[in-house]
């Protein structure tokens, strides 16, 4: 029996949109009621620490509250015909709840909290979320384990030699505009297929031969099942 093919998929806020998770550029959305300085960065944990626990604890129930989407489960599906790897910008645990075992997370999970003063301490986050007075076992305030605007990305390394890796690889519902992430296809082979799924006009000519399935996430998983069903021999 054959080997299978690594399939690498980077996915981003698109593919949980039909969740209800609002994008983060989403009129109307959480992120437009708040500065992204006030709220997603060092310097504003530290200048009013209560607000950006009370944002990330209103995320945190958004995405308990939500429910894998058929692109989530779709993914979940692949791994029956593949080795499949996905590389997420997302914070939620929509794809791990959807069934997919093999998930990296770039910019950290909602649904966890972390020692302010080792990194390596992380913990689950309570139903009741977040609040000032919750402690690390080193005696410092827990915080969300988010990477925020302005913080080195620690997974950056391990995701560009998975994409490095790849024998197929598909980018689901990211604008490819946030960096250092963005920057994954520069890393996958030249030879390797390429496929984007997203709605939105996107211009990268210098992604050679990348196939671009103009569709919402829930939308083009068809198309998609299609297209890499081919490359199954």
């Amino acid at each position: 029996m054959p080997l299978k093919k690594q399939l690498i998929v980077f996915t981003g806020a698109g593919v949980s949109a039909d969740s209800g998770i609002k994008t983060f550029r989403d009129a109307g959305g959480l992120w437009e009621q708040y500065r992204i300085e006030d709220v997603a960065t060092p310097e504003a944990w530290a200048k009013n620490t209560q607000l950006v626990l009370d944002f990330y604890n209103q995320r945190r129930e958004q995405v308990m509250q939500a429910q894998p989407n058929a692109a989530h489960l779709f993914l979940a599906e692949l791994q029956s015909l593949f080795n499949v790897t996905i590389i997420t910008q997302n914070v939620d645990d929509l794809h791990e709840r959807a069934g997919s075992k093999n998930v990296l997370h770039l910019h950290g999970k909602i649904t966890k909290a972390r020692s302010t003063v080792d990194e390596n301490l992380i913990y689950r986050v309570g139903e009741q979320g977040l609040k000032i007075g919750d402690l690390c076992e080193k005696g410092s305030q827990l915080r969300p384990h988010i990477v925020w605007f302005g913080e080195a990305v620690p997974e950056m390394d391990t995701a560009n030699l998975t994409a490095a890796g790849a024998d197929l690889f598909v980018v689901i519902g990211t604008s490819l505009n946030v960096y250092p992430a963005a920057g994954l296809l520069n890393f996958v082979m030249p030879q390797v297929p390429k496929w984007l799924l997203d709605p939105a006009d996107f211009s990268l000519e210098e992604v050679k031969d990348l196939i671009h399935i103009k569709k919402r996430a829930v939308e083009g998983v068809e198309d998609l099942r299609e297209a890499l069903l081919k490359h199954l021999e």
